[in-house]
Formats: C-alpha cells, structure tokens, sequence
C-alpha cells in the first residue's frame, strides 16, 4: 500500500485501511477490521487491486510457463506449492512468504 500511496499525484487528507496494518505512509488515517463489507470506498479500493493482481498473474502465467500462475493467482494453494517446489523461486517470488524463504534455503 505505501507504494500506491507514494505514486499518487493528488495526496489524500485521511486514508482508510482494512484490516488492522496501517501502512508506513506520512498521512492521518485509521484501520477497519473488515473494512471492505463496511465502506464502499474500501470495498472497491479491493476490486481494483484484485483485478489487477488477476492481470498481473495472467502477465507472469506467459512469461513463467510451468508455474500456472494464471490458475491459483499466487495464493498458497498445493499447485503453486507444488509448481515452486519443482521448479524453484523466479525473482518474482516474494521472500516474505516462508514457502518462498524454505525454497531459497534449500535451493
């Protein structure tokens, strides 16, 4: 969220966070422990990024073939556990996800 918060031209008064997290970012804001069921705002802030991790998943599905990137869209399911276990981290891999750390540890 700070990156998106960082790349916005116009810079907002109060930011509104679902979840319990509040991110990183130089503005006034509040967390919403469901937020997204309760504001209309928060709700479609996570449409937008859903979408747009589907798009990007669909994007590395074609650069990574092999990983089905397209099918589980990075969630830790057993094919994409499966898939990286076999064919091992790419550097979009985030280093965060313990499956990810324990792939590099053993790699």
């Amino acid at each position: 969220m700070r990156r998106a918060y960082m790349q916005l031209s116009l810079r907002p008064d109060w930011v509104q966070v679902d979840g319990t997290f509040y991110p990183d970012i130089c503005c006034p804001g509040e967390t919403i422990v469901q937020g997204d069921s309760k504001i209309a705002e928060i709700s479609a802030a996570s449409i937008l990024a859903k979408v747009a991790r589907d798009n990007e998943m669909t994007t590395l599905d074609a650069l990574y073939p092999g990983y089905e990137f397209a099918k589980h869209k990075g969630y830790p399911t057993k094919l994409h556990l499966q898939r990286l276990q076999c064919l091992g981290v790419t550097e979009q891999h985030r280093t965060s996800f313990s499956p990810v750390r324990k792939q590099l540890a053993v790699s």
